[in-house]
């Protein structure tokens, strides 16, 4: 196969693992399977009053996108480690078993520790940078998005983190989080990987400075030593607030990230 003239699908036009496997096959899949038609809808539209969830949505978004001054860094890790160490500690026993977006977790809150700058708050006449790491994860519901926090995350295990954020988000689903446990939160992510998104932005969540949106993980054909490899990638994209976060110490924070992420046994102590 000549990788030379393939038109890849990924970002950039990179190749990636499913451009291979279009490539490779000589016909397409037989018998896919349709989905039902929908039954139709009455009347000619439908008002669905707001929840509470959703208007405080409405309300923390026009607070953000419209006064703070965000640009956005993107970056592409390799998660090649990050999958081994997974599947290595998954041999170990049900306890220790955890998901790609568990190791993610960790390490953004270990990257927060040593970067308290954008583990910090817009409070207008200051800026509060937080000695404790209180990472806020965001969660898809029916009523609408819920961010969650685990406290003193950079303190916790993986096995702890990842424990506390099926919990966290399995209760949010049922809508039974106390406003405690999503308030409080000095730094944001959402992942929306699980939905096949390669890359996107998120919104700042204030008073926070920064937000970090998480894409899918592909494997992605990439060139080596002995010619063409395939290896696990990530693509992040970073908002930042400018009042507070500079281009350079964004950009400080994501290296440090890459850092853990790309050698992630540094995480585990």
């Amino acid at each position: 196969m000549d990788l030379s003239q393939m038109r890849g699908s990924g970002p950039g036009g990179r190749i990636i693992k499913r451009d291979v496997e279009s490539a490779q096959a000589a016909a397409p899949s037989a018998g896919v399977a349709t989905a039902a038609p929908r039954p139709p809808r009455q009347g000619d539209f439908e008002d669905v009053p707001l929840t509470q969830i959703r208007k405080t949505i409405a309300k923390r978004l026009s607070e953000s996108i419209g006064p703070i001054p965000t640009f956005y860094l993107t970056a592409e890790f390799d998660l090649t480690r990050v999958t081994e160490m997974r599947a290595a500690m998954a041999e170990m026993g049900d306890e220790f078993k955890v998901s790609i977006n568990d190791i993610l977790l960790k390490a953004v809150a270990t990257a927060l520790a040593q970067h308290p700058e954008v583990n910090a708050h817009w409070l207008g006449d200051k800026i509060r940078m937080h000695n404790r790491v209180h990472l806020g994860m965001a969660v898809a519901t029916n009523d609408g998005l819920i961010v969650p926090v685990i406290f003193d995350a950079d303190q916790k295990r993986m096995s702890e983190i990842s424990a506390e954020a099926r919990e966290l988000a399995k209760r949010a689903r049922e809508r039974k989080l106390k406003p405690e446990e999503y308030t409080g939160s000095t730094f944001s992510i959402s992942n929306l990987g699980m939905f096949g998104i390669d890359q996107f932005t998120a919104i700042i969540n204030p008073p926070e400075v920064a937000i970090l949106a998480i894409g899918t993980a592909e494997d992605a054909v990439v060139p080596g030593k002995d010619g063409f490899t395939v290896r696990k990638r990530v693509r992040v994209t970073m908002s930042c607030d400018h009042r507070a976060v500079d281009g350079a110490v964004g950009a400080k924070f994501l290296q440090t990230l890459r850092r853990l992420i790309e050698n992630p046994l540094m995480l585990v102590y």
